[in-house]
């Protein structure tokens, strides 16, 4: 690969349409987590930010930051306080650390299957076509239908576009979606201003609690999506740079050191949000720098411009961006499908991390025992065709 014609970094209009390919992801769970446990928005926002653009500097590539879905969901259902969510970020961080130092996350990498990786992959794309078609597509009446349809047949028809990329299109769409229904029709005063992360320091308390209420249900998820799966999707997109687990892990630790001492929520690297930034147009870090400085500046400067992109931006649109994330991570297992027995594993558990509670956990362990003992001899999905 030549570096002066595919840079580490690079901000054009295909990495600005990529840089809009996890807003269907990450928006829902930054607001629900800081209004569920009243977190200070401008540290939630400058720290969220700060850690893409840390990230997209490092890999130089489309290798985005999310927040922890466990602990988000667990944030949201049950209105847990800051310091809790604080300890819990830091717990996991500690955790992960730990599996990278010692090289214990190599082993793991080792003894589960790529099969398993692709049916966590694929329980997370169901989930994310699901929140899109129920939660978002739904949101605005016929009205909405019409404008999912519309941004629908538009990204189709540009998806994989290099003149003219999709995410930009579809979100310039909803603008003006927006202003028609007049959903910007709202006072400006109080938007703009100036403002900083504030210093928190999570007690031990927090950080036990935190270790067993978010820490403990979410790691299975982040070793299987964050750290597993990225690694994964990296090779399967990037062949050419590759990006080991312990590199992964490393970095998902750092994120989770830095960013509860400063008011921010946990985040992790993700495989699909890096499908979702590739699936509209992103091949460098740009992307994600590009996404990291938007919130960084509307943190800074526009905090109560947070609220109003929430309120303005119509839902429908979201839905299809995160649709067309979850499809890019759906059709990963298309190359487990030439073996009956991987594939058989892969459904199982894409269906077990979908539809239980805490199916991640008992996918992530059930599959690898399933998939060692099948490649044994012991299957109940035949032989290989």
């Amino acid at each position: 690969m030549n570096p002066a014609v595919n840079p580490r970094v690079r901000f054009d209009r295909n990495e600005l349409s990529g840089a809009f390919g996890d807003l269907g992801t990450d928006f829902p769970l930054l607001v629900g987590m800081t209004l569920a446990a009243g977190l200070d928005v401008t540290s939630v926002l400058v720290m969220f930010g700060a850690m893409q653009v840390a990230t997209g500097l490092v890999y130089g590539l489309p290798m985005p930051v999310q927040p922890l879905k466990a602990m988000a969901v667990l944030v949201i259902t049950q209105k847990l306080a800051p310091g809790v969510l604080m300890g819990g970020g830091l717990a996991i961080g500690l955790m992960m650390l730990a599996l990278a130092a010692t090289g214990a996350i190599d082993g793991l990498a080792r003894v589960v299957p790529k099969s398993v990786v692709r049916g966590i992959q694929l329980g997370l794309g169901l989930q994310l076509a699901q929140l899109a078609l129920r939660d978002y597509v739904l949101a605005d009446g016929v009205a909405g239908y019409v404008l999912a349809a519309a941004a629908f047949v538009v990204t189709l028809f540009l998806l994989g576009s290099r003149r003219y990329p999709p995410a930009t299109i579809v979100v310039l769409m909803g603008i003006v979606y927006a202003v028609a229904t007049h959903r910007g029709d709202v006072h400006l005063a109080g938007l703009a201003g100036f403002d900083l992360p504030r210093f928190h320091a999570p007690t031990w308390a927090d950080v036990v609690t935190g270790f067993f209420v978010l820490a403990l249900p979410q790691l299975p998820l982040s070793l299987g999506n964050s750290v597993l799966g990225a690694s994964q999707i990296v090779s399967d997109l990037f062949p050419e740079r590759p990006v080991s687990v312990r590199r992964i892990a490393f970095t998902y630790s750092l994120m989770n050191l830095v960013n509860p001492l400063f008011g921010g929520v946990p985040t992790c690297h993700g495989a699909g949000g890096m499908a979702g930034h590739y699936a509209f147009g992103a091949r460098t870090g740009g992307s994600v720098v590009l996404e990291g400085a938007f919130y960084v500046v509307l943190g800074v400067f526009f905090t109560g411009g947070f609220a109003l992109a929430i309120a303005m931006f119509p839902r429908p649109v979201l839905g299809v961006i995160l649709l067309f994330e979850a499809l890019t991570l759906l059709a990963l297992i298309r190359d487990t499908a030439g073996s009956t027995r991987d594939f058989g594993v892969v459904l199982l558990v894409g269906v077990i991390a979908m539809a239980m509670p805490y199916g991640y956990v008992i996918g992530l362990v059930l599959g690898t025992a399933v998939a060692h003992l099948a490649a044994r001899g012991f299957t109940a999905f035949g032989r290989d065709s």
